[in-house]
């Protein structure tokens, strides 16, 4: 009796559904799901299947671009419209690329390498489907503690640049966010490249821009963090910050229209 147990146990298990399960993409959607990919053939599958879900009419959009590990025949097999490119075309350019080619009226943007469950990325859509332009991930980033990292302070700088402190660290660099039609149309495509500068166009322009709900990325995704010292993003994202203030002062004056409390620097030398 122990040896038939024994024998059974030992028994492969068969799958009972394949590893790759075609989605279906809606012909007619309201909700476009934008994911850049690059050699993330190991989660690429889970994150399309999680993302379909959000809406009876979605369409799944992956750009694949740089890719040399299968991502792209992945995500064909999963059934997701796929934009290939041989070139790795660099960072959130293939956010903006997916945006002119989304069919829908809300744009969700998440990555390739966080499988986020569905439950996580439909508070987004719904915040869309309500009137808001721009639905924001409501994480913050880590700043108790002695040494906060230069892409949490730039993001917290900034709102407070664009007198919106209530949304601290919230930013559009920050997956999942969501957009509406209206809010790609007024931003721009193009701009979607450089996530900042697309929030402070946003917010310039009076669109709805909220933090909706707290998915921790920090938590689930820390693979890349303990892969590099130092972060190989850190300064590009400083960067995009600084280039979206310079935008702002373009656009306002020297002090974004911020008060000078009446200052009179006549006085002054």
């Amino acid at each position: 009796m122990l040896q038939r147990k024994k024998r059974k146990w030992l028994k492969p298990r068969i799958r009972s559904r394949p590893i790759f399960k075609p989605i279906s993409i809606s012909q007619n959607p309201k909700v476009s799901v934008v994911i850049p990919a690059m050699n993330e053939r190991k989660t690429i599958a889970a994150v399309i299947r999680q993302a379909h879900r959000v809406h009876p009419a979605t369409e799944v959009i992956v750009v694949v671009n740089g890719s040399r590990d299968g991502t792209e025949l992945i995500a064909r097999k999963m059934g997701a419209r796929v934009i290939a490119f041989k070139e790795a075309l660099g960072h959130d350019v293939g956010r903006a690329i997916g945006a002119m080619h989304a069919r829908g009226s809300i744009l969700l943007f998440i990555d390739a390498d966080i499988v986020i469950a569905t439950r996580d990325l439909k508070p987004f859509v719904h915040a869309v489907q309500k009137g808001i332009d721009v639905a924001l991930n409501s994480y913050s980033g880590n700043t108790r503690t002695d040494q906060v990292h230069p892409v949490v302070l730039a993001k917290h700088a900034l709102n407070l640049v664009l007198s919106r402190p209530d949304l601290r660290g919230a930013s559009m660099t920050t997956i999942p966010h969501a957009i509406s039609r209206k809010a790609l149309e007024l931003i721009e495509a193009e701009h979607l490249s450089v996530p900042p500068l697309a929030q402070t166009i946003a917010i310039h322009k009076g669109l709805e821009l909220h933090k909706v709900y707290d998915v921790n990325v920090g938590r689930v995704n820390p693979r890349k963090r303990r892969a590099f010292k130092v972060d190989p993003l850190r300064n590009l994202i400083v960067g995009d910050h600084l280039e979206a203030i310079e935008w702002l002062l373009n656009e306002t004056n020297e002090r974004g229209l911020l008060t000078d409390l009446s200052r009179d620097r006549s006085f002054v030398g």
